[in-house]
């Protein structure tokens, strides 16, 4: 399958299963299939072992929060959420069976040699790697799309990146706005980071989001993000649950996002097509029969509902004037009486 933008369908929906498929093959299918079925345009998987991610280490370096991830240390995160690259294969073709889209986030070199057997179509750089310009080099030797986050960088360091994959002659680019925080709070976003990339930049961009609450995706929609990436999980078990949609969540989320591209797809001010409530504007109607000859006074028409007769904004210029064709009374005045 090909990565398009298509402007009928934005925004473009990813379903990222990360490690929420709980170690288990057949649960990372359980997701994938709840993706298509509730809408998503693709789903994502990400590629890495732990020995591409750090090194194997008790020192103080490597020690993360265990309370937040559930891990001591960098090694042991990344051995229990990895998703192993024996089942890639088997979840690609999967992802295809089902007509949806499937592709990853490599993590060293290695990893996208990997996935090129596998004719990933598209691939997204992560927050933490976008400064990982082996990596880069790479994924832009492909030729194939990129989608690049951009959570832990300031303008300057996205700049280098986003030079040095043009500068490699990269595939189509896009670059997505995120908050590297998980769960992200309310108070860490800036909506207008969207707009910024785009002016700056000129390229598509989309939106990453690790928070709780909806509101924070559909206003980046209406700040015109053209990608969503969301978290997906089946229950609260999983390992990002508390920042990913559930089952019984995602279809209802997918479609309104969906919704508010309608809600914005105008360039200029627009009425719709059917205007029923036209009807019940003012116009102008005679309250008595008027003969050829007689002329408009104040007392023989009257401004009422519905609008079928002169616009009531025409009242004072018609004030005066003749009639030329008879009218009786209750009827609507027209340019044909006058």
């Amino acid at each position: 399958m090909k990565f398009k933008i298509n402007k009928k369908n934005l925004p473009f929906f990813i379903a990222e299963i990360s490690a929420n498929h709980k170690g288990s093959i057949l649960h990372a299918k359980k997701l994938i299939k709840l993706a298509k079925s509730s809408g998503a345009d693709a789903v994502k998987l990400q590629t890495y072992s732990p020995s591409s991610m750090t090194l194997n280490s008790k020192k103080k370096f490597f020690k993360i929060d265990k309370k937040k991830w559930g891990s001591s240390f960098l090694w042991d995160l990344y051995e229990r959420a990895k998703t192993p690259l024996s089942w890639h294969k088997e979840l690609f073709n999967y992802s295809k069976k089902l007509g949806i889209m499937c592709f990853s986030t490599p993590f060293d070199v290695d990893n996208v040699d990997e996935l090129e057997k596998l004719n990933c179509p598209i691939y997204k750089i992560s927050s933490f790697e976008n400064n990982h310009f082996p990596l880069l080099k790479r994924l832009a030797k492909t030729k194939k799309p990129l989608i690049m986050s951009t959570g832990i960088s300031n303008i300057k360091q996205i700049t280098k990146s986003v030079n040095f994959l043009k500068k490699n002659n990269c595939g189509k680019l896009y670059l997505l706005y995120c908050v590297s925080n998980y769960p992200s709070k309310i108070e860490d976003f800036n909506l207008k980071n969207i707009l910024i990339l785009n002016k700056k930049f000129k390229l598509n961009v989309g939106f990453s989001d690790h928070s709780t609450d909806d509101f924070v995706s559909y206003i980046a929609v209406n700040m015109g993000a053209k990608i969503i990436e969301k978290h997906i999980a089946s229950d609260n078990k999983a390992i990002d649950a508390v920042f990913s949609k559930k089952t019984t969540e995602l279809k209802l989320y997918i479609q309104n996002l969906k919704k508010i591209n309608l809600l914005n797809n105008k360039k200029s001010y627009a009425l719709p097509k059917k205007n029923t409530g036209k009807k019940f504007q003012r116009s102008i109607f005679v309250t008595q029969d008027l003969n050829i000859g007689d002329r408009i006074k104040q007392n023989n028409i009257k401004v009422i509902r519905p609008n079928n007769g002169f616009d009531a904004s025409k009242y004072f210029s018609i004030i005066g004037r003749k009639i030329k064709k008879r009218i009786k009374k209750n009827n609507p005045l027209t340019k044909n009486h006058i």
